[in-house]
């Protein structure tokens, strides 16, 4: 079984390797549920002026039809501008590609930013489309029959688990 890092010490990994980096006024964008969390932990700690919004890729996922929707369907909320911008898209857990591939696409439906930058808590490797993390907490190898998965407690604390089945 893979020793999962701890969550909030590998988000302040994952602030430590944007600070400075990131431009001063970049939008964030979480992808539900963990990355809307993260981006909107990430905002309130890094330097300088970062709105954030939040994307439900649901729709976008190129394997909807054999997935169907989730139970919990969010709504897409950007209450910015995107034409122009300097995005910063927050997920969890990279692994596919596909989530990241499916909320560029719904970016593009709100304008045409001017650079996309992706930062993710995990980076677990597996990737089945040429997507690369600008900025990642940890990268770890998890076996293909486990998902990594982001919980939060009431107060806010985040946790890394595994599950059996994979993406």
């Amino acid at each position: 079984m893979t020793a999962l890092p701890d969550a909030e010490r590998t988000l302040a990994a994952l602030a430590d390797r944007m600070r400075g980096a990131v431009a001063f006024d970049a939008r964030f964008v979480g992808i539900y549920s963990g990355g809307a969390w993260i981006a909107k932990r990430l905002a309130q700690t890094l330097e300088g002026d970062h709105p954030v919004g939040y994307i439900d890729v649901s729709f976008y996922r190129d394997d909807f039809n054999r997935k169907g929707l989730k139970p919990e369907i969010k709504r897409t909320e950007l209450p910015f501008e995107v034409e122009g911008a300097t995005i910063v898209l927050v997920d969890d857990v990279l692994y596919t590609g596909r989530s990241v591939r499916a909320a560029i696409n719904e970016l593009f439906d709100y304008g045409r930013p001017a650079r996309i930058e992706l930062a993710v808590l995990i980076d677990r490797g597996g990737r089945e489309l040429p997507i690369e993390a600008t900025y990642a907490g940890a990268r770890l190898a998890v076996a293909r029959n486990l998902s990594v998965v982001l919980s939060r407690d009431a107060d806010g604390t985040l946790a890394l688990a595994t599950e059996a089945g994979g993406a």
